[in-house]
């Protein structure tokens, strides 16, 4: 019985120890098998990097009292921690950079700017950490508008009629002191050189002040439709007359002659009716014995629109 007895508890004993270094065996290789996927985790999750981007800024202010100038639509940001999280930020930008000018009035400022949504294990520096506005009372008034064009570019021997917009009047909005520099505001048609057709095309409208200078205000609609009507006008052929200028020495004398005899010459029939002939004046104060001029023929000089051919080539010789 005894003998019995000793063989079960032996046998139990023996099962245990087994047992115990199976388990031992086991774990230590699951350990090792599992430790480099760790280490990766913990490293991934330890590891820090920085990196700089730009975001749109946003004002926290009474937007239907005061208009706001002098802030930048961007601002930098640059942010440092946990890897991930740097790089989601930066994919996601889920985060609003922002100046809260909510208790401010009337009258220049210089403002911190805020955020508003980073993770916490987040450091950040915005670039420029403070900007300065200039925070007016808003003002919206109602101007008639005025199509502008250069008549430079169109062709000799054309005219153009009434310019006409689909916009007759805009809205602008702004600070009061840039609404009270507007002297006008039209829609700027740009006209192709050597024009020759009627041009429709969209044109954009601008607030201009005394000095031809842009202000800084809002303008709605910001463009119009443009009709510019441009056809033949009326023509004249009309003699060739030169005449010297630039002699300081009344005595020097000057032969003038050019192998164009007569010019046609484009303009209204008022500007034709008593036209007889086209001056064209030649500088000869350059001019010691005998030289060949180009001259550019001068519509204002004449009083008309433009001429065929504009420039004339003017023998000049010393008498």
């Amino acid at each position: 019985m005894k003998k019995f007895l000793f063989s079960n508890w032996t046998s139990r004993l023996m099962a245990l120890f087994f047992t115990i270094v199976l388990f031992i065996y086991v774990q230590g290789t699951t350990s090792s098998t599992s430790s480099p996927n760790s280490n990766n985790r913990i490293t991934q999750l330890s590891s820090n990097r920085s990196e700089t981007f730009s975001v749109p800024l946003s004002l926290t202010v009474n937007s239907n009292r005061y208009f706001v100038n002098g802030y930048p639509e961007k601002v930098k940001i640059h942010l440092s921690g946990p890897s991930a999280l740097v790089t989601t930020t930066a994919n996601t930008q889920n985060f609003k950079a922002f100046a809260d000018l909510s208790k401010l009035t009337v009258g220049k400022h210089k403002v911190r700017i805020q955020q508003e949504g980073l993770n916490s294990e987040l450091r950040y520096r915005f670039d420029p950490e403070t900007i300065t506005v200039d925070i007016q009372p808003r003002k919206t008034v109602t101007y008639p508008l005025k199509v502008n064009y250069s008549k430079d570019n169109v062709a000799a021997g054309y005219q153009t009629g009434t310019a006409s917009a689909d916009v007759k009047t805009v809205k602008i909005t702004g600070a009061s002191d840039e609404i009270n520099k507007i002297d006008r505001v039209v829609a700027q048609l740009n006209v192709p050189q050597n024009a020759k057709t009627s041009i429709n095309s969209q044109a954009i409208i601008e607030a201009l002040d005394k000095n031809n200078n842009t202000v800084n205000v809002v303008i709605t609609p910001a463009t119009a439709d443009v009709n510019l009507p441009i056809t033949p006008g009326n023509s004249k052929e009309v003699p060739v007359s030169l005449k010297s200028k630039g002699i300081e020495d009344q005595t020097d004398e000057f032969n003038l002659s050019t192998t164009t005899k007569r010019i046609e010459v484009f303009g209204t029939r008022k500007q034709l009716r008593k036209l007889t002939k086209v001056e064209v004046e030649v500088d000869t104060s350059d001019v010691s014995k005998t030289k060949t001029k180009q001259i550019v023929l001068d519509p204002k000089l004449n009083g008309v629109e433009g001429f065929n051919p504009s420039k004339i080539s003017v023998k000049v010789t010393r008498k």
